[in-house]
């Protein structure tokens, strides 16, 4: 899945969940609509602790999803191993998001651990494209 770049809003609602949720780790899915991540896909059964986040990927409806997203408490964001292991089952678009959760604490990696451009979009989100809230 090609991805031009991430929503500022969504990247806003990222760090402010990831500052939100300290000292515990936040972690979600990426899902990317016409080459542009705009949701945050939160699993039912995602566990998460000050030291790591257990996504449940059975626990994954039917659909595509561009990667995935968790912060650290802490500024280092740096990927660890774990992180690693996870990226390479979950698209090809990792984002870490460390202290203080701001527009510089975060970084976007490849399924392999490289760091990868990800643009901050200004783009209007469509909340009921998919007639979601009917």
């Amino acid at each position: 899945m090609e991805v031009e770049g991430i929503a500022r809003e969504t990247l806003y609602f990222i760090l402010e969940a990831s500052r939100s949720t300290l000292p515990v780790e936040f972690a979600g899915l990426l899902r990317a609509e016409d080459g542009v991540i705009t949701e945050v896909i939160m699993l039912p059964g995602t566990e998460a602790s000050s030291k790591s986040a257990l996504i449940r990927l059975y626990m994954l409806p039917n659909m595509r999803i561009a990667g995935s997203v968790h912060s650290h408490p802490s500024p280092d964001i740096r990927p660890s191993q774990a992180d690693l292991i996870f990226f390479s089952k979950t698209g090809d678009y990792h984002i870490i998001a460390g202290m203080p959760f701001d527009m510089d604490s975060w970084i976007c990696y490849d399924r392999t651990g490289a760091p990868r451009d990800l643009p901050v979009l200004d783009v209007e989100i469509d909340e009921d494209e998919e007639g979601w809230f009917d």
